[in-house]
């Protein structure tokens, strides 16, 4: 809920005014002099000020004139009496967003505010999509997610992200550590340059060499040209050595004495040649336990683990699954051509309750099946809801907390359309928030955002 200053000297009013405001569904905030409306307002102020004209010290006009000086589109909505109506259009020309004149009803303010409101949300909204398109390391889009599990990660890929280091990705398969390599790329320096993918289990053993180094003209039967290799298409930018665990022991020797001297041979060749690359590789198995069973060089693991980043599995961020669902969604409209969705509470409340064993890749999957119409996991009949087992009462409860949960993360923060929505009233969406632990704070875009910064 967006917030409204209510800026009046008589204390009475101010209260009356306050008391009514709030019984439509606003968050007001009262206060008896323009300096503390200052105090609160600026670049980031998410809400709307009303202020009396007439007040001791400085008034509503010069509150008005500050205001715009802090930020021109912050709505101020004047509040005056009869004799104050030519100066209040006075103040219409320069910048204020309405005017109300004494005796004012509750119902005609609450409407000019909601307007004011509405205009504010879209002021700050294409703010945010202005800096997200002028921002190569807006990581809230590609790795959404609430949890300090991700806000931690975010934060690391921003700092190693800047260092150039090499770097080591652990997680789960369909977590998207290739997601976080490109981030990782995206964020440095080499942004501009090349990002190699290679999937090292794919790599066929007969050519790997001459896929990763190049060969010369020659350098085996059929190899009637040069040829670049992979690593060389990547100078100055980056390469991603995708589950670096099936390297070939053989080759991980060579690849070695490429991380440390950063030069190449290509086959056929005794030219060395320089390699300016940054190396990120990705792992589902514990590298540690590869090396202890003698299929990973132990060098090697130690000359890559030079910073190491740890993908969490969907099992370690359930709370952030509803969220990560309807953005899910949303990509899936957009791909295939459909209308933005309404995806229902239920269909939420399910895919919260469920596991997810193939992560973020199997969560997409579902999305797209929605969208397209289909069962959404298939082999269960189509089943939304997930059988579950205990207690009635737990069950009942767990499923009215995941409805709530959805609800408010769907509309990212903002009680009053969860209410109404769900048809109680704010008393008894207060009450049951407060049951279950639910902190719509937790669960808005904005707190996210504080955090991240």
């Amino acid at each position: 809920m967006q917030r409204v200053l209510l800026v009046d000297d008589e204390e009475e009013l101010r209260r009356s005014t306050a008391q009514a405001l709030e019984l439509s569904g606003f968050n007001v905030q009262t206060l008896s002099s323009a300096e503390q409306a200052l105090e609160l307002a600026g670049y980031a102020f998410d809400g709307v000020i009303v202020s009396d004209i007439r007040m001791p010290g400085m008034d509503g006009m010069t509150l008005m004139q500050r205001v715009r000086e802090l930020d021109s589109e912050i709505p101020v909505i004047l509040v005056t009496g009869h004799g104050d109506v030519q100066l209040a259009v006075k103040a219409m020309r320069e910048g204020a967003y309405d005017f109300i004149e004494k005796p004012f009803s509750t119902a005609h303010l609450a409407g000019v505010l909601r307007r004011a409101q509405d205009r504010r949300s879209l002021v700050l909204e294409n703010r945010r999509l202005r800096a997200v398109a002028g921002k190569r390391d807006d990581l809230e889009t590609r790795l959404p997610g609430r949890t300090q599990v991700m806000i931690d990660l975010r934060y690391k890929i921003r700092a190693i992200g800047a260092a150039d280091a090499d770097t080591l990705i652990i997680g789960d398969t369909g977590v998207g550590k290739e997601v976080v390599a490109r981030a990782l790329h995206d964020v440095s320096a080499r942004a501009n340059r090349p990002f190699i993918a290679i999937n090292c289990a794919s790599l066929p053993e007969t050519l790997i060499e001459s896929e990763l180094f190049g060969h010369e003209a020659g350098a085996f039967p059929g190899a009637l040209r040069p040829r670049y290799g992979k690593f060389e298409h990547g100078r100055g930018g980056t390469i991603l050595l995708d589950e670096i665990g099936s390297m070939p022991i053989d080759l991980q020797a060579k690849f070695l004495r490429v991380l440390q001297e950063r030069v190449i041979t290509r086959l056929g060749s005794n030219e060395p040649v320089g390699l300016d690359v940054r190396f990120i590789a990705t792992s589902k198995v514990d590298l540690e336990a590869e090396v202890a069973s003698g299929r990973f060089r132990a060098d090697l693991f130690y000359r890559l683990n030079v910073a190491t980043l740890r993908v969490p599995s969907l099992a370690q961020r359930r709370p952030d699954i509803p969220l990560l669902f309807l953005q899910l969604v949303r990509e899936a409209c957009a791909r295939y051509g459909r209308d933005d969705m309404d995806v229902p509470q239920e269909v939420i409340a399910s895919v919260a309750d469920k596991d997810w064993p193939g992560n973020v890749r199997e969560l997409r999957n579902a999305a797209d099946r929605l969208v397209l119409g289909l069962e959404m996991w298939p082999g269960d009949g189509g089943a939304l809801v997930k059988p579950q087992s205990g207690r009635l009462a737990d069950r009942v409860a767990a499923f009215e907390r995941n409805i709530l949960a959805s609800a408010i993360a769907a509309h990212g923060g903002a009680l009053k359309p969860v209410y109404e929505q769900l048809g109680i009233s704010r008393k008894t969406l207060y009450e049951k928030m407060q049951k279950y632990g639910l902190d719509k704070k937790l669960l808005s875009p904005e707190s996210l955002r504080e955090l991240d910064e």
